[in-house]
């Protein structure tokens, strides 16, 4: 009970911090939250490793309370990087998505002292979010079994927990992807500890085994062996765990998470599924572990020794007792590094076990780190990396300067100043060491040399600048990373885009001449001469064949435009047109993709520029017009635009006064609900234009994104969940169409089963669960073994007009280039035309 005694007094003795109002209401002192983030890990030797599949995974309320409130030593274990998911900020989509979320998750986890890991490692890694999965053996065999449970042993094997956590239990209502990470949980708990299991990370990586000690399971009250408290107001924060732990989830933006939650209790429920102690009744999560150097002095025969990391013990909490003292805390913090080196030096020449002595020097060098992150905070030293021109290219140079600032009372000795750099980078000489006094200032200059053979910009890789700076205080040094700003990153000579990137060529009235624009920009830092060409399938024609372009200046662009024409018996399926840059003797074909938010690092997606095309037949009304509700979610509208259809984006303006009755077909975006105020403002109209004989296509939604069962849709529509149970997610489910002769299987393409093949990532999500008996069904589909769904197309006459809800993933399909999506979606917005 140690942990839980310390961590009251911590509060108490903090209370005399606060001030309080006449009304009796508590107000905030200005506290030292960076220095206290820095301190309170002394206190305590253990770590904690949640695990989970996809960013947002953590569960943010225990870990705040672990590591901001007892100073746990605390990481995240996440598979992937939510590529497959829907983006609330924007359009990126896949890999886009993925560096969007990844990090994402690394601002989120700095709010909590979380260290993030992550299984996938690259934008093409196999450790991919697919999509929603009903079973972990179909996740593992997508990812990888073999693969991903070595990389989830060695990252343990690695950050060596005390205690595993797995966010999600392994029931047939979860998740595949959340099953498939408990039951690798569970099985690493006595596999890392295995000098069997992926020896090689032993023998050729210089690993050991490690033995986690506790395996927790999310728990109800009921089977619960223990019950944590961690709805406790925490002065330094001004705000209980949760409720930092919902300031983390707020970061997590791209899928509007976050909650303002009031400060009240809350209790965590876990069950014990594995440990290494036999402990028949927990009081608390730490029973059976050694919870400082203390009580693991404790557990060893030699007398010396034990004193020793006793004293050290008590070292760390002077360390500690130093707050809110910046300079004390420095002070004391390099006197309890000193004693950390000769302590190491003392364990290390020791005749403990090897298991036990390798154990205790994992500690200390964990407690070297947090010591030395108490100097960088404590010291008061400010330090700017900033970068000349942070988009660099093969074989160029660029201007680092590194500033410095004592803003601290005491002097730092011996400062010195570098880059670290990636293998094959050069940069000048490295200046001596020098003395910094308090208010003194240095700069110093750095040119950096990239080789010729640099690899580019990947967004997964460790920055490929940082600079360190050492110092000393009194005997002890200490080396200290800081990142650039902003972020470096290495293009190719030039990057290109085309326009459109994707294209539909319609087999039945091929055209004669289709426009590409390739947009090239200059990446190199002055003048440069390159031409553009076009790669376009055998029997295709282009002109020019070849177009020069100049530059003058870096970030500089020119668009040439290409007439292409296809051959007047194009195959029918896939096709590329690929744009080729010749500079610096180089051929490239490489888009760069910036991504920018304000909540997260700049970073970039780099991958082949290319038109993606697909040739099909379409019939298409020649007088349909459509009005389109974009959400922001989905790029449907543009994608139906590019097949021809006359498709209008509708305005505020034009839901709220617009002649609606001028469209054949409205069609709302995906989950329009949600980010449209002004469509649900104008519902009504919405329906009225219905029953003034119009037909409204409305795209899925989820429960919750402000859908009224009872008022949204002209009659009850009750969309379905928890979503696990409403939807379908093997993209080749069969379909079984129960009215083949209606137009929308029928007009103006005749739907067959090829239709319904090489659909993408799932049929649908969120099937409605009841509706009103004047809707009509038109299809069925269901997973394996499970209950067919009817509602995936539902339509009722109103009025004089028809109203059509479908939860099908129409805007994968399409946004994928599936032929029947668009074929398909096209009868459904098309009917108002049919014949009968």
């Amino acid at each position: 009970m140690k942990k839980i005694i310390y961590l009251f007094l911590v509060l108490l003795l903090l209370v005399p911090l606060m001030t309080f109002a006449k009304s009796g209401k508590q107000e905030k002192v200005e506290q030292d939250v960076d220095l206290w983030n820095t301190l309170q890990p002394l206190d305590t030797t253990l770590s904690f490793l949640n695990t989970g599949a996809h960013p947002d995974d953590e569960r943010s309320h225990l870990l705040a309370y672990l590591s901001r409130g007892l100073g746990i030593r605390t990481a995240s274990l996440i598979a992937n990087r939510g590529e497959g998911g829907q983006n609330e900020i924007g359009k990126e989509l896949g890999n886009a998505l993925g560096i969007i979320r990844s990090n994402e998750m690394i601002e989120a986890s700095k709010v909590t002292g979380v260290e993030v890991f992550h299984l996938s490692q690259t934008t093409n890694d196999p450790i991919y979010d697919f999509g929603f999965s009903k079973s972990p053996d179909e996740t593992l065999e997508k990812w990888g079994k073999e693969l991903t449970y070595k990389r989830f042993i060695h990252r343990i094997r690695t950050n060596k927990p005390d205690i595993l956590f797995t966010s999600f239990l392994d029931v047939d209502t979860q998740h595949g992807h959340h099953r498939a990470i408990n039951q690798l949980t569970r099985k690493a708990f006595e596999d890392a500890a295995d000098p069997t299991v992926f020896p090689e990370q032993l023998e050729e990586e210089g690993l050991s085994t490690w033995q986690v000690k506790k395996l927790y399971l999310p728990a109800e009250e009921e089977n619960a062996t223990t019950s944590i408290e961690i709805g406790i107001y925490d002065p330094i924060y001004g705000m209980t765990y949760p409720q930092l732990g919902e300031k983390s989830r707020y970061l997590h933006k791209s899928q509007g998470m976050g909650n303002d939650i009031p400060a009240e209790p809350e209790t965590i429920n876990l069950r014990l599924a594995k440990s290494v102690k036999d402990i028949p009744a927990e009081e608390d999560l730490f029973d059976g572990l050694a919870y400082d150097f203390s009580e693991i002095a404790s557990q060893l025969n030699s007398k010396p020794l034990r004193a020793k990391l006793n004293h050290f013990q008590k070292t760390l909490e002077k360390v500690i007792d130093q707050y809110p003292n910046r300079d004390k805390a420095m002070k004391q913090a390099h006197m309890a590094l000193h004693e950390a080196r000769k302590l190491e030096s003392k364990i290390t020449n020791s005749e403990l076990q090897e298991k036990v002595k390798e154990d205790i020097l994992f500690r200390i060098d964990v407690k070297q780190q947090q010591l030395a992150d108490v100097s960088k905070v404590a010291s008061n030293l400010k330090v700017e990396t900033v970068v000349e021109d942070a988009t660099l290219v093969q074989n160029e140079q660029t201007k680092v300067t590194v500033s410095l600032e004592n803003k601290g009372k005491h002097s730092l000795k011996d400062v010195s100043a570098t880059l670290s750099l990636p293998e094959g980078w050069t940069i000048n000489d490295i200046p001596k060491p020098f003395r910094l006094n308090a208010g003194e200032k240095r700069t110093i200059e750095f040119t950096v040399n990239v080789p010729a053979d640099s690899g580019y910009f990947k967004p997964y890789d460790k920055p490929v600048i940082h600079s360190e700076v050492t110092y000393s205080v009194g005997p002890t040094a200490v080396e200290q990373s800081y990142q650039t700003d902003p972020t470096v990153a290495i293009m190719p000579d030039v990057s290109v885009q085309v326009n459109p990137n994707k294209l539909v060529v319609n087999t039945l009235d091929v055209p004669e001449q289709i426009t590409v624009d390739s947009e090239v920009k200059n990446n190199t830092d002055g003048e440069l001469d390159a031409s553009v060409r076009l790669e376009v399938p055998e029997g295709w024609t282009v002109e020019p064949e070849s177009a020069p372009v100049t530059f003058e200046n870096e970030g500089e662009t020119k668009t040439v435009s290409f007439t292409v024409s296809p051959s007047s018996d194009v195959n029918k399926g896939e096709f590329s047109i690929n744009p080729i840059v010749n500079a610096n003797g180089k051929s490239l074909s490489t888009y760069v993709q910036k991504i920018q938010y304000d909540h997260i690092d700049t970073s970039y997606y780099l991958y082949p520029a290319k038109v993606e095309g697909v040739a099909f037949d379409l019939n298409l009304p020649e007088t349909l017009k459509v009005g389109y509700i974009d959400s922001g979610f989905d790029k449907v509208a543009g994608r139906l635009q590019g097949i021809g259809m006359d498709v209008t984006k509708l305005e505020q303006e034009d839901l709220q006064s617009g002649d609606l009755s001028k469209y054949d077909t409205i069609v709302t975006g995906v989950r329009a609900y949600l980010s449209r105020e002004d469509l649900r403002t104008n519902n009504e109209r919405l329906l009225q234009y219905v029953e003034d004989g119009g037909h409204l296509v409305v795209q899925y939604n989820k429960p919750w994104d402000n859908w009224d069962p009872e008022k949204t849709s002209p009659y009850k529509l009750v969309i379905g969940q928890p979503s696990i149970e409403w939807r379908v997610t093997k993209e080749e489910a069969e379909v079984n169409v129960l009215k083949p002769n209606h137009p929308f299987f029928n007009y103006p393409n005749n739907i067959t089963k090829s239709d319904w093949s090489n659909w993408v990532q799932e049929r649908g999500l969120y099937f409605p669960m009841e509706w009103d008996d004047r809707f009509e069904t038109f299809v069925s589909m269901a997973d394996p073994n499970e209950e067919p769904f009817n509602g995936g197309i539902l339509m009722a006459d109103y009025g004089e007009g028809t109203y059509l809800y479908t939860n099908l993933v129409w805007y994968r399909q399409i946004q994928n280039q599936v032929p029947g999506g668009y074929r398909i979606f096209s009868n459904l917005v098309s009917y108002p035309l049919h014949e009968e």
